[in-house]
């Protein structure tokens, strides 16, 4: 018995069709999922995804084109690679459907090795996607793209939840996801970059810190020229800040200072960091100095390690 090769789901009122499609794909180790129309089949999908499927466009009740702009408006279901099956040849119903998201068509009449091909062709692209999704959704870091608007083209879950969160801590709309715009702080630093990428020195990274977590993001071309990579991480920091600001006697912005400091930020960074001059972090830092009795960024650093030690 041929082993599992995949879930396909296919969506035809044509009962001499689903005939045909499915004993070919059964016979070629595929599980088959069976609907007659839109609804049912999006029904369905609520118990059981399929890895692909073959959409009819001419059907009763919402039509193939219909149910594939619900299936890619749907977070769950949108990555779910849809197949157009129809007898129309005309250019115009064609585009129509790659621009509801479709990645490919057959043309009826159906061509049982053509089928194959197309669908192999189709889940070796998905598994390969999957597999570096899984790769980034399991690192420090993650990615995903815009186009030159800053408006979202890609994005992984593990980067629509550092989205998420650094929405969440910089008080922010929470409703970033593919054909949305990046919240206001990132926009605003990717537009900089990209109305004047072709400089040679690289843009600084976006850096912000909120509640005890470090959000940064690079920026960097896809190979794909209207595209952009962003590839964001979150770092927990260390510190208690509040724990060093009382046991020090600093303020809350001196603390900061200190932090970014035993990180390898210069002024020049750590104001942009901020909100603040140079000169205003650099008179942060005599301060800090005089209240530490110290007299260099190192020994500001090792006098709060220190007291850390000590209270732990």
């Amino acid at each position: 018995m041929t082993a599992n090769k995949g879930i396909i789901m296919i969506v035809d009122d044509t009962p001499d069709n689903l005939a045909l499609l499915s004993d070919t794909l059964s016979e070629a180790g595929y599980r088959i999922l069976v609907a007659t129309d839109g609804m049912s089949a999006l029904e369905q999908i609520n118990y059981l995804k399929p890895d692909i499927i073959l959409l009819d466009v001419m059907m009763p009740g919402i039509d193939g084109f219909e149910t594939c702009h619900r299936l890619k408006s749907n977070p769950t279901t949108r990555s779910i690679p849809i197949l157009f099956m129809t007898a129309l040849s005309e250019l115009d119903h064609l585009l129509r459907g790659f621009n509801e998201g479709a990645v490919d068509y057959l043309v009826k009449p159906i061509r049982p090795p053509e089928v194959l091909v197309r669908i192999d062709v189709q889940l070796t692209q998905m598994r390969t996607i999957k597999r570096a999704e899984e790769v980034l959704n399991n690192r420090e870091f993650s990615a995903l793209a815009i186009n030159k608007e800053g408006i979202i083209t890609w994005l992984t879950p593990s980067g629509a939840s550092w989205l998420s969160e650094f929405a969440n801590t910089h008080s922010l709309p929470n409703d970033s996801d593919i054909g949305q715009a990046l919240p206001t702080p990132l926009i605003e630093w990717a537009n900089a970059y990209l109305t004047d990428h072709n400089t040679i020195t690289p843009p600084l990274p976006f850096e912000s810190y909120r509640v005890g977590i470090e959000f940064s993001c690079k920026i960097t071309p896809c190979l794909h020229g209207d595209e952009y990579l962003l590839v964001v991480e979150k770092n927990s920091g260390e510190w208690d800040l509040d724990a060093v600001r009382n046991s020090l006697g600093l303020t809350i912005r001196e603390t900061e200072i200190l932090m970014w400091i035993s990180r390898g930020k210069t002024n020049k960074e750590m104001g942009i960091i901020l909100g603040s001059s140079p000169r205003t972090i650099n008179k942060h830092l005599e301060h800090i100095f005089e209240k530490l009795g110290v007299t260099t960024r190192t020994a500001a650093v090792s006098a709060v390690l220190q007291r850390q030690t000590n209270l732990d």
